[in-house]
């Protein structure tokens, strides 16, 4: 089974914010992949597909952010999924909005729920989709700035990084991650 991660936080208030882009990732795919309805366990919202590569699971952490370990620890442990069988999506203030990064592993970098995925996974090996939001402007406090909404002129390169980052993810489905890798970044 393949798993597939977006980090975010539950509630409406949130839904549309820079820190969500992971959870708008994992609508955009599961709409793509027409996936059953989602089901609350462990802390997370998921869903698992069946397709002709295997299994995907679809999910969607509700703990906050910050504890965004607690709940994909457990669903691997449960599910038996491997490190390298996960893809997380996630927000990333070092990217300008419109960019992507894939990666194999690598640090938090100051994320404070892959701060959470690495303490409760015990490894920063694991494929990860960072999605740009950009860097605070004039002073605003970075707590501020991810629970922000886009600007209008920011919204239309935020859609088109959760369709790719939803289309890398759907590749990745039969082919090796430094493939898609190799496809994606920069993109």
């Amino acid at each position: 089974m393949k798993m597939i991660i977006g980090l975010g936080n539950p509630g409406k208030q949130y839904e549309k914010t820079r820190h969500n882009v992971g959870f708008q990732a994992i609508d955009e795919l599961a709409e793509r992949l027409n996936a059953p309805v989602m089901q609350t366990k462990f802390n997370g919202a998921y869903t698992i597909i069946h397709r002709p590569e295997g299994k995907v699971m679809l999910v969607k952490p509700l703990t906050y952010m910050n504890l965004s370990g607690e709940c994909v620890g457990p669903l691997m442990d449960y599910f038996d999924v491997e490190l390298e069988d996960i893809v997380v999506l996630y927000d990333d203030l070092d990217l300008a909005p419109g960019k992507l990064r894939l990666r194999q592993k690598g640090s938090a970098g100051g994320h404070n729920g892959m701060k959470s995925l690495i303490a409760h996974l015990g490894s920063d090996s694991f494929n990860r989709i960072r999605i740009g939001i950009g860097r605070p402007q004039g002073g605003m406090k970075v707590s501020d700035y991810v629970l922000s909404t886009f600007g209008k002129e920011e919204q239309p390169l935020i859609d088109e990084m959760v369709e790719k980052s939803a289309s890398a993810c759907i590749t990745w489905l039969d082919s090796p991650f430094l493939e898609v890798m190799n496809n994606y970044n920069g993109a």
